[in-house]
């Protein structure tokens, strides 16, 4: 690497008739500034040193925040762009332009040209964006945001956006539909991509590990093995726990899709209590569900856990036989259901636990949820390995069938799925007009009527919705 002899966070780099500059987010250093701003310094690219002490920009356009920045050379004039209100609901994109690549700035003055503050929009927080021109002449913008849930919270972390952006004849730049992006737009018409599916399964027969798959630091060398067991992940259980975050045995991969259902096969007998390892639901040291298997009083066991703060709670526990275990997650928008198989036996439902304790609204930061692989030996070394056969990460985003994300009305008016509902809520046999209810998905009626619609119960619904297959029909 290069190392830069400049603080700050968000380095971008702009080429320039000879010129390099690096315009990043920070302080300079010049006593004359009092805030945190944009700051840039001409660069030799090929060493990091400075060729001009660092010095304050702009400052933008009065957001929390100023950071993100972009420089760019657009006809005649240099075009500074950057986000504002901090990675949250009040995030913005703003831009300014000037002559010279120094400034003095002027704001476009309809500013922000992005933001999707108090908007109910089912995308939010929209902002650290980027302006691409494509072959075609065509303009875009690349930005992340991020998909809450109702009750408002949103756990999947940042994602990428892409919106058209078109230019006007006074030379600045409008976003979308007004400064806002949906998640199906009309825009400029280019070739199109087919990116091959993503496997379901991943076997661990490969000599490393796919890209997917994340740490949580630097594994030390004997965390993990591919070389173990041929054809397995093996983890070695340190004395970290989970609820120490670095130096945990830990392999993991994104949350990408509110419905999901991830599984693995695990070969893991413990021999000194506490040991475990199986597979959580990970948002923090301090948030986290799991899965795991355990040496409790001589048995092994299965068991479920979360942690919500200070919060600990075991939900579930249940002795196993010997041999391997295929340990499940199945997600929707509100609820992780957590389950086990011994062999070719049927699943067991364990636990549940809602979405939104891992949400960033509760925890913090914007990362999102993880699903990971992991081995403690809560305290000390484990005296065995856990070793993972398989991993199976199973997108169940279905839009075009009726599942509990289906209005009432829509799963009622269809005779296969209004047989299932009232089988598993028989007082749903009277609901012929059901109301200002019949809008409202059966998952968020489950949110309201908790009582009414047990987590195992909506389980067994959406399970059966979806083996039937049902489509949804237009109203």
């Amino acid at each position: 690497p290069v190392w830069l002899a400049q603080d700050g966070i968000d380095p971008s780099l702009f080429f320039d008739e000879g010129h390099v500059y690096l315009t990043n987010s920070g302080m300079s250093g010049d006593p004359q500034q009092k805030s945190l701003g944009i700051i840039q310094s001409e660069i030799d690219v090929a060493s990091g040193k400075l060729l001009t002490r660092p010095r304050p920009l702009w400052y933008g356009t009065g957001g929390s925040y100023p950071e993100g920045p972009h420089l760019y050379r657009i006809g005649e004039y240099y075009y500074l762009m950057i986000a504002e209100g901090g990675t949250e609901y009040g995030h913005t994109e703003t831009i300014a332009r000037s002559r010279s690549p120094w400034g003095p700035w002027e704001s476009c003055p309809q500013t922000p040209i992005l933001t999707h503050r108090s908007s109910t929009e089912p995308i939010q927080g929209t902002g650290h964006a980027d302006l691409v021109e494509a072959h075609d002449g065509s303009w875009w913008l690349v930005c992340l945001g991020f998909r809450p849930v109702f009750p408002q919270a949103h756990y999947l972390g940042r994602e990428t956006f892409l919106s058209p952006v078109t230019w006007d004849a006074q030379g600045w730049p409008h976003v979308g539909l007004e400064g806002r992006i949906k998640l199906e737009m009309e825009s400029p018409h280019l070739a199109a991509v087919t990116w091959p599916a993503a496997p379901v399964r991943d076997d661990f027969d490969e000599p490393g590990l796919a890209l997917k798959w994340n740490f949580l630091g630097i594994p030390a060398p004997g965390d993990w093995s591919l070389q173990r067991r041929a054809g397995a992940l093996c983890l070695q259980g340190k004395p970290a726990r989970l609820d120490d975050g670095l130096g945990v045995a830990f392999v993991g991969c994104r949350q990408e899709h509110f419905n999901c259902e991830v599984s693995t096969s695990v070969d893991f007998s413990p021999t000194v209590e506490g040991e475990e390892a199986g597979l959580t639901a990970w948002m923090d040291p301090r948030h986290h569900y799991e899965v795991f298997i355990t040496l409790m009083n001589g048995k092994r066991m299965v068991c479920v856990r979360r942690r919500i703060g200070s919060l600990v709670a075991t939900l579930a526990q249940e002795e196993l036989a010997s041999g391997p275990v295929t340990l499940l997650v199945h997600a929707n928008r509100l609820l992780y259901t957590f389950g086990c198989r011994v062999g070719s036996g049927a699943e067991r439902i364990l636990a549940t636990g809602e979405t939104r304790y891992l949400s960033s609204e509760v925890a913090g930061g914007f990362t999102g949820v993880y699903f990971g692989l992991y081995a403690s030996g809560n305290g000390s070394e484990s005296s065995a390995p856990a070793c993972f056969d398989w991993f199976d990460y199973c997108n169940n985003e279905q839009p075009g069938i009726l599942t509990v994300e289906s209005t009432l009305a829509q799963l009622l008016n269809e005779k296969g799925s209004r047989d299932i509902l009232v089988k598993h809520v028989p007082a749903l046999a009277t609901y012929s007009q059901p109301g200002w209810m019949g809008n409202m998905s059966l998952l968020d009626l489950f949110a309201m009527s908790p009582d009414e619609f047990q987590p195992a119960k909506l389980f067994e619904i959406d399970s059966e919705l979806r083996r039937a297959g049902l489509p949804l029909r237009a109203a």
